[in-house]
């Protein structure tokens, strides 16, 4: 895994800027709304609701209705206003008034994981979001499907293995004291390969820099038995 996360740190430029800059609770609900939607579309959803709110006791407040028409761009707009006032008020609840989850940089990684993720409806993608994306920039490692896919046709993770369970895996094998830059350079550099090379359909087995470790390419081009089962379909 280390071999493979160094050869794809060069070959596509790291280390890379991390693109946010949001608190934690702003990272948390870009997170939620950015679930089966282009990154564009939630990007713009996103803004639309920092314009229409002041604050995210405003939303939390707010009549449903006026979240779901704020955050239209996104897909399922109807499922998630209701559910992002939730997320709201349950923190409230928990922290007994407005809060911005900064504690969280008081708890290891997995004590910070476990506190978001007994909330319903955050997984361990939107959780590790969260911390690594966020001005926390705690090393949790989300598994998009992108990283997914590569990994599984590296043989890190089984075929079988599904997106939610990956996150576990993956992150037992990265090195222990790893930094969040190193983390997050690792995550950019799986993703980009995914989509830069190893695609769903039709990868560029031919000429990626992985192709001697990996037993899905050397298979695709026949060059070994079969020893990888092919990807799952790609999942958000």
């Amino acid at each position: 895994m280390l071999h493979a996360h160094e050869l794809l740190c060069a070959e596509y430029g790291a280390p890379f800027r991390f693109f946010s800059t949001k608190d934690a609770l702003s990272e948390l609900i870009s997170a939620l709304l950015s679930h089966r939607t282009r990154n564009q579309d939630s990007h713009r959803a996103y803004q639309q609701l920092r314009a229409a709110f002041p604050t995210w006791e405003a939303v939390r407040d707010a009549p449903t209705p006026a979240v779901e028409q704020a955050i239209s761009a996104c897909t399922w707009p109807e499922q998630k206003a209701p559910r992002l006032q939730a997320v709201l008020r349950e923190i409230s609840t928990r922290c007994g008034g407005p809060c911005d989850l900064s504690f969280l940089a008081d708890m290891s990684v997995a004590e910070a994981r476990t506190w978001l993720e007994s909330i319903s409806g955050v997984g361990p993608k939107t959780s590790a979001a969260t911390l690594l994306f966020s001005s926390l920039r705690i090393p949790a490692m989300p598994v998009d499907s992108h990283h997914h896919r590569v990994a599984q046709r590296l043989g890190l993770i089984s075929a079988k293995t599904g997106p939610e369970a990956a996150h576990a895996k993956l992150e037992a094998l990265l090195p222990p004291d790893w930094d969040a830059q190193q983390v997050y350079d690792h995550h950019e550099a799986f993703m980009f390969h995914g989509q830069k090379c190893c695609y769903f359909h039709t990868p560029a087995c031919g000429r990626c820099v992985l192709l001697a470790q990996c037993p899905f390419g050397q298979a695709r081009l026949g060059r070994q038995p079969p020893a990888a089962a092919p990807s799952s379909a790609p999942t958000a």
